[in-house]
């Protein structure tokens, strides 16, 4: 999946807060709602304009980021 469908970020839309593509969303209710141990499931029945493809594609998109990326590519000194 394109990150395009996946989220995106548009300075009229919530400042320019990540969102989930097609929704007022932002990216980073997903991540909230898993470090508070809530399900995906949850999430999904939380804001039920985010489909779930697009929430496992962002999750599966940050974890390779997160694994690719070295601490200098992140702007670490």
């Amino acid at each position: 999946m394109d990150r395009a469908a996946i989220y995106h970020s548009d300075p009229k839309v919530l400042g320019g807060t990540p969102v989930f593509t097609g929704t007022r969303v932002p990216v980073d209710s997903l991540v909230s709602h898993l470090r508070d141990g809530i399900s995906i499931t949850e999430f999904l029945e939380d804001f039920p304009t985010v489909k779930r493809e697009q929430a496992e594609a962002f999750l599966s998109l940050a974890l390779n980021d997160a694994l690719t990326q070295t601490p200098e590519d992140a702007g670490a000194a």
